[in-house]
């Protein structure tokens, strides 16, 4: 492909130098650079991609697409400058690869709780359905079958395009995919043609990156107003932030609820620790999820299909048969009757959603017992949010490790310990080693008592000084109740 090609729908400031040349690759770091590649200088949020101009032409690179023209240029070099590098990666990318969104329908999920399962639930529903799907998530990358497991939850424009692309030669006709706050407020997803977009909810997270609260919501909502007219704009309207979503969407606006009157309803019948008797849209369905979140996340999959034109029927039906998705309010028994509940919720939030569900279904006779962390490096005015969200709704608390990154464990569980209130004091401790913790909790519960072990859900590691060390929620349970697989 010539530059001039790739560059044609690009709004450029100024070009030094000739656009009849070749682009081998597209590139935003210098060291994957190689001969004739166009080299994207972007300012990211520690690193300046302008400072790696010359690295990046030492390797090879023809063409370098940047926001400022270096004053001492190389010979032979072609210069493009844009206002925005971020935008401009994703629409290259797309380009390059000729476009992959625009031969499926991409749909995005945003919100703080839910994207995970409902981007999972639906590429598993359209499996079922008989479809070639595609699946960018948190956990893994899908194109049917073959996975690759997730390094972001939304990765790169350059990776999402290449993922497509893949989806695309594979005969894809849906990609379902996670859409990070990060990822739109850095522009991972410019270059994408969204067929839609579904919002669950917003509450407290990632204020350590963006500020402020309306910064979170700003973000979010950037996702929606970007949505073109074809397009359809799907809002939970049991959130209060869920119609401001739509405000300035052009898009086709559609709501769902658990808990008013909207385009699609969701009522819970029934509630048990296996599963939930729902009346969905009028039509009544036993599924193997527990707890109102998960009720609104398959009511979002729903409003989903039917508004991709699946039929109804078939949807329910599909719906009814489909799998929590792993480490979401996950069920392990010991052989005693102690039950253990291992799940993903890692903000104040999603924490009080599962301990809602718990207290939906538990009779009053047992216990209720939370094992919970946080994360370091990351938002610390959660903390001590997690703490008293797991104090209101358990018997016994404790606070433990999660992924401290570089913070020390301590500090860490210090903050969440700021969320103790007087009252309950008495029934929260503090044991640093996560293992140890989840030992605790096991041998101090009773036949018939709950376990939660809550912030870690489907990871497989612990992340301590930027070292990943093996550690799985489940298999700790498992051990412990004496479990073998």
């Amino acid at each position: 492909m010539k530059v001039e090609e790739l560059i044609k729908n690009i709004d450029c400031l100024e070009v030094v130098g000739t656009l009849n040349r070749k682009a081998s690759g597209i590139e935003f770091d210098s060291r994957k650079v190689e001969k004739d590649s166009v080299f994207v200088a972007q300012r990211g949020v520690h690193v300046d991609g302008h400072n790696f101009i010359i690295p990046a032409i030492g390797k090879g690179a023809g063409t370098i697409v940047c926001e400022e023209i270096p004053s001492e240029r190389v010979s032979g070099v072609t210069y493009v400058k844009v206002e925005n590098s971020n935008s401009v990666l994703g629409k290259l990318a797309s380009a390059f690869y000729r476009f992959p969104s625009s031969k499926m329908k991409v749909v995005g999920a945003t919100g703080t709780n839910g994207k995970t399962s409902i981007a999972t639930l639906l590429f598993k529903l359209f499996r079922k359905l008989g479809y070639n799907v595609g699946l960018i998530s948190t956990i893994s990358y899908k194109i049917n079958e073959a996975e690759e497991t997730a390094s972001h939850t939304t990765p790169d424009a350059l990776k999402i395009q290449k993922l497509m692309t893949g989806m695309v030669d594979a005969g894809c006709e849906f990609c379902f995919m996670e859409v990070s706050s990060h990822a739109i407020h850095q522009q991972r997803i410019s270059g994408i043609e969204f067929a839609g977009g579904i919002f669950t909810n917003i509450t407290h997270d990632h204020l350590d990156y963006h500020k402020t609260f309306a910064g979170y919501i700003k973000a979010k909502k950037a996702f929606f107003d970007g949505l073109l007219p074809n397009a359809f704009a799907i809002t939970n309207a049991d959130d209060k932030n869920g119609l401001v979503m739509l405000q300035n969407t052009s898009a086709k606006k559609v709501s769902y609820s658990v808990g008013r009157m909207a385009d699609f309803r969701c009522k819970v019948l029934e509630s048990h620790f296996d599963g939930m008797l729902l009346n969905m849209d009028g039509h009544e369905i036993w599924t193997r999820f527990v707890g109102r979140f998960n009720a609104s996340n398959l009511l979002a999959v729903y409003a989903t299909a039917i508004s991709l034109e699946q039929s109804t029927e078939e949807v329910l039906t599909e719906i009814s048969n489909l799998q929590p998705v792993a480490g979401r309010f996950e069920t392990i028994r010991s052989t005693d009757g102690k039950l253990a509940i291992v799940d993903y919720a890692h903000t104040p939030d999603a924490l009080k959603n599962v301990l809602q569900a718990i207290s939906e279904i538990r009779s009053r006779n047992e216990q209720v017992i939370t094992v919970v962390g946080a994360g370091g490096d990351r938002d610390k005015t959660k903390r001590p949010e997690m703490t008293q969200e797991a104090t209101l709704a358990s018997d016994k608390v404790i606070l433990t490790s999660d992924n401290p990154r570089t913070e020390n464990p301590s500090d860490i569980i210090k903050d969440m310990e700021a969320g103790i209130e007087a009252q309950y004091k008495n029934k929260v401790l503090s044991i640093e080693n996560r293992k140890e913790a989840i030992k605790t909790a096991v041998m101090i519960a009773q036949p018939g008592d709950i376990i939660l072990i809550a912030g870690k859900g489907h990871e497989n590691y612990q992340e301590i000084n930027g070292v990943k060390h093996h550690f799985d929620d489940k298999e700790v349970v498992k051990e412990f109740f004496g479990i073998e697989d």
